[in-house]
Order: C-alpha cells, then sequence, then structure tokens
C-alpha cells in the first residue's frame, strides 16, 4: 500500500514537473536572453529525472517485476531513457544547442506517459508466463535504450540537415547579391562603387562570424550524432540477440519474422547503412543524416505499429490488448 501511494505521488509530481519545465522550453525558445531562467529548466529536467528513476524502482518493487511489460512502462522507461542521454550532453558543456534538441523528446514522452490515457489503460498485473522470464529485464531494456539512443542521435541528424538546408539558401542568396553588385559595379562611378564595397564590407563581417558559429554548430551534431546513434547500434544489437535467445527458449525457434522482430531488422539495416555511409569519406554528413532521418521515422513504425495493432508474439503491450483485459475485469465486477 505505501509502494502504491508513493507510486501515484511520483507520477503525480513528475507529471507537474514536466507540464512546468514543458513551459520553461517554449519560453527559453523565444527568448534566449535569460539565463536565469534557462538554469530553471535544466533543474527541472534534472527534478523530474530523479522523480522518474524514484517511479521506476517503486513500480520495480511494488510489482515485482521490471518495468518494461506494458507500453506504459516501456514509455517511461524510453523518457528515462532520453533524461540519461540528455544528462551526459548536459555535463559534457553542450548545454545550449544539443541538449535542447533531445529535452522536447523526454518531456513530450513522458507527458504522453504519466497522462491520463495510458495511465487508465494501465493496470499491472501478474506477467503472462512468457514474460515471467530474467530474459526480460535483458531484451527489454537493451532494445528501449537502443530506441532511445537512436530517436536521439537522429534528431541530431535532423538538426544537422535543417540548418545544412538553410545554409544551402544562403549561399544562393549570397550569389545572387555578388551577381548584382558585378553589374551594378559596371554602370556607377569609381567613388560610388569604392563606397558600395565599404558597405558591403562592413554588411559580410556579421555574416562570416555567423557562418562560422553556423559550421560549428554543424560539426557538432554531425558528431555527437554519429556518437550517440553508434551507442543505440550497440544497444539495438545486443537487444535483438538477446530477444533471439530468448525466443528460442520461450517459443523453441531464433527468429519467427513476427512483425516486431521484422521491423526491428529494418531498423538495424537502416542504421548498419548509415554506419557504412560515415565510413565513406566521399559523402557529405548531409547524406547520412538522411538516412538517420529514415530510420527516425522506422523507429517510431516499430515501436508503436506492434502496439496499435495488436498483433503478432509481441502484443503483451498493445492497446487493444489492454483495453480488453479492462473490459474482461469490468465484466467480472
Amino acid at each position: 500500500m505505501i509502494f502504491s501511494t508513493l507510486e501515484h505521488i511520483l507520477t503525480h509530481i513528475s507529471f507537474s514537473m514536466v507540464s512546468v519545465v514543458i513551459t520553461l522550453q517554449l519560453i527559453t525558445l523565444l527568448v534566449n536572453e535569460i539565463v536565469g531562467l534557462y538554469n530553471s529548466f535544466e533543474k527541472g529536467m534534472i527534478i523530474t529525472f530523479f522523480c522518474l528513476t524514484g517511479l521506476l524502482i517503486t513500480h520495480w518493487i511494488y510489482w515485482k517485476h521490471f518495468p518494461l511489460s506494458d507500453l506504459y512502462e516501456s514509455l517511461i522507461f524510453l523518457s528515462w531513457s532520453f533524461y540519461i542521454i540528455h544528462m551526459i550532453l548536459y555535463f559534457k558543456k553542450q548545454k545550449n544547442n544539443l541538449s535542447a534538441i533531445i529535452a522536447p523528446s523526454a518531456i513530450f514522452t513522458q507527458g504522453f506517459a504519466t497522462s491520463g490515457l495510458l495511465t487508465e489503460m494501465h493496470q499491472s498485473a501478474i506477467l503472462v508466463p512468457a514474460l515471467q522470464s530474467q530474459w526480460l529485464m535483458m531484451h527489454v531494456s537493451m532494445m528501449v535504450l537502443g530506441y532511445a539512443a537512436l530517436l536521439c542521435g537522429s534528431l541530431l541528424s535532423i538538426a544537422l540537415l535543417i540548418i545544412t538546408f538553410q545554409k544551402d539558401i544562403q549561399k544562393d542568396i549570397i550569389r545572387i547579391f555578388d551577381k548584382r553588385k558585378h553589374l551594378l559595379n559596371e554602370s556607377f562611378f569609381f567613388g560610388e562603387i569604392q563606397y558600395m564595397n565599404e558597405k558591403g564590407n562592413t554588411l559580410q563581417s556579421p555574416l562570416s562570424v555567423r557562418n562560422y558559429y553556423r559550421s560549428r554548430l554543424i560539426e557538432q551534431l554531425d558528431h555527437w550524432g554519429y556518437c550517440v546513434i553508434s551507442l543505440g547500434f550497440i544497444f539495438l544489437t545486443i537487444g535483438i540477440l538477446s530477444g533471439a535467445v530468448w525466443a528460442n527458449e520461450a517459443w523453441g525457434s531464433y527468429w519467427n519474422w513476427d512483425p516486431k522482430e521484422t521491423w526491428a531488422f529494418i531498423t538495424w539495416t537502416i542504421f548498419a547503412i548509415y554506419l557504412h555511409i560515415r565510413t565513406n569519406k566521399n559523402l557529405q554528413s548531409a547524406d547520412s543524416a538522411i538516412v538517420a532521418f529514415i530510420g527516425f521515422l522506422i523507429i517510431w513504425i516499430c515501436y508503436f505499429g506492434v502496439n496499435l495493432l495488436g498483433i503478432g508474439l509481441h502484443s503483451y503491450g498493445s492497446f487493444t490488448l489492454t483495453l480488453n483485459e479492462i473490459e474482461e475485469r469490468a465484466l467480472r465486477i
């Protein structure tokens, strides 16, 4: 009873903190000059992380199984994984750029998990026999950690694509401006030409500084995106291999081409292509970022697809199954 009450308290505290953090995140995105507000945002993220950690531990102790048996628990763990990656970037002093890209993922994932929709559907009970195994912690935790790292790395790659696209547009505008300047130089006198050149130099100096910082940001996004995706790829590989061993123990076959298994293999293939592209020095960082963007979409299909459809051997945490369980319990009452 004590753990159940503590779990509800931590759930409400974490959801309240997420609401405050979302508000602070939106304000800091609109107003960059308020340093104290950004510090409050980071403190809110740290407090929410510890509340979420306490929630997972309390849930584990109360229900006597690792909290990864349904969609609600896996979303909480996914959000917790996002917070870990955010904290790593925060303590690596990547405060104002990289951590700001990953923070919304942790915030909105936890907000959705602790909202009324999933908490009402979530009814923890005794695990089905197939899930009563020590492989549950190994397989599912590695898969969710892999998803979290791959999603965060893909978000950094998507940000790289957006900045690169804006940079290309800016280059086209400068090229058009230079052509017009050349035409004007042929039509005006020398004094007017000298005046325009001095004016152009004063306009280009802040532009060059901006391009320098933008190039540095692109390098950081490329570097950290590659590091985080590489880490996620390792977790995903361990998760797939441990899942194959568990499947052989539970169902007598290492691979069954279940929808979840198939989409996990597609995800693994996409990010293997990403890592292969990164080894090719002739290709630009934007090429691998496009592959990471495709992988970002594939992960959400893999993660939510089976849960929405409720089909296959991995449908324990689906919406359909959970609603049916609630209806059966209501009929028993």
